[in-house]
C-alpha cells in the first residue's frame, strides 16, 4: 500500500503535535519494506493528532509524494532502492523547506547517523522506538526542536566530546596526545588505494592486519559491528580475497598495513 487511502489519527489529543489551529500533523512514511511501512502507517493511524497522508516505497517516490501532499513531517527509512533516505532527505529539505524529516531506521552507526543529519534531518530514531517515542519526535520537529532518541543523543555527545578532546590534543602531554591521535587515525594509508577500496574499507583492512576482531575494529572506528561486517564483505569482494589471512597478505603487499618488525 502506497500513497492514498489512509485513516486519520483519532481524537484531539496532542500526542502527535497538533498545529497552532489544532490541525493534525500531516505525516508521510517512506520505507521499502511493505510489512514495515504498513505497520508504521497503522501505528500512526492510532495516534491522536497525526494524519497519514501517504506512504512511499523508496526515496524517489517520497520526494514525489512530498511535492503532492506537502506533509509537515516525513518518517524516512535510510536503506532504500533507487534513492536512499539521505539523498531523499537532502532533496526534500532543499525543495520543500516546510517539511521536516525524521529518520526511522534500523541503523544507529556513525556512517548512517551523521550523513542523515547533515542532509537536513531534524530527528533520528531506530525502529525499536515505540509509538509514544515516534509521536514525540514528530511533535518535536514540527515545533522546531530536534527529535532524537536517547541513544542518538548519547552518540552525538560522545562524538562531540571526542572532537573536543582532539582539538585540545596539542595541550596534552606529548605522549598522550600522540596516543589519542593514533587511536583516532591509526594508519597512514597510501594516497591511492587499489581495487576501488574506500578510505574506510582500507582502515578496516589495516585493522584486520593488526589482528583486531570485528568488535575491536568497531570500537576503534566508533561504528557498529554490523557496519564493520559490511565493510569486510565489500573489501573482500573488491580484492578477491577469501579469508582474513589473505586479506592481511593483501594489506601488506599494497602498503595498507606494515608487516611486524
Amino acid at each position: 500500500m502506497t500513497d492514498d487511502a489512509f485513516g486519520r489519527g483519532g481524537g484531539d489529543g496532542a500526542a502527535g503535535g497538533t498545529g497552532p489551529a489544532g490541525r493534525p500533523t500531516r505525516v508521510l512514511v517512506a520505507d521499502d519494506q511493505t510489512v514495515v511501512r504498513e505497520g508504521i502507517v497503522m501505528l500512526l493511524g492510532l495516534l491522536p493528532g497525526i494524519e497519514v497522508v501517504g506512504a512511499a516505497a523508496d526515496g524517489e517516490e517520497a520526494v514525489r509524494l512530498v511535492a503532492r501532499h506537502e506533509p509537515d513531517v516525513v518518517l524516512m527509512d535510510l536503506r532504500m532502492p533507487r534513492c536512499d533516505g539521505v539523498e531523499a532527505t537532502r532533496r526534500i529539505r532543499a525543495e520543500h523547506p516546510g517539511t521536516e524529516v525524521v529518520i526511522l531506521t534500523t541503523y544507529a552507526d556513525d556512517e548512517s547517523l551523521f550523513p542523515a543529519l547533515q542532509a537536513g534531518a531534524r530527528g533520528y530514531l531506530t525502529k525499536d522506538a515505540g509509538g509514544e517515542e515516534i509521536a514525540r519526535a514528530v511533535a518535536d520537529v514540527r515545533s522546531g526542536a530536534a527529535g532524537l532518541s536517547p541513544q542518538i543523543q548519547r552518540r552525538l555527545l560522545e562524538r562531540l566530546s571526542a572532537s573536543t578532546t582532539e582539538e585540545l590534543a596539542p595541550e596534552l602531554a606529548p605522549e598522550r596526545a600522540t596516543e589519542r591521535a593514533t587511536e583516532r587515525r591509526p594508519h597512514a594509508l597510501p594516497s591511492s588505494l587499489p581495487d576501488g577500496l574506500t578510505t574506510r574499507e582500507a582502515e578496516v583492512l589495516a585493522l584486520i592486519a593488526e589482528g583486531l576482531s570485528n568488535a575491536e575494529i568497531a570500537g576503534r572506528l566508533f561504528v557498529s559491528p554490523a557496519t564493520v561486517k559490511t565493510h569486510i564483505n565489500n573489501l573482500f569482494a573488491k580484492t578477491a580475497v577469501r579469508d582474513r589471512a589473505q586479506a592481511v597478505t593483501y594489506a601488506f603487499r599494497h602498503g595498507i598495513a606494515r608487516p611486524p618488525a
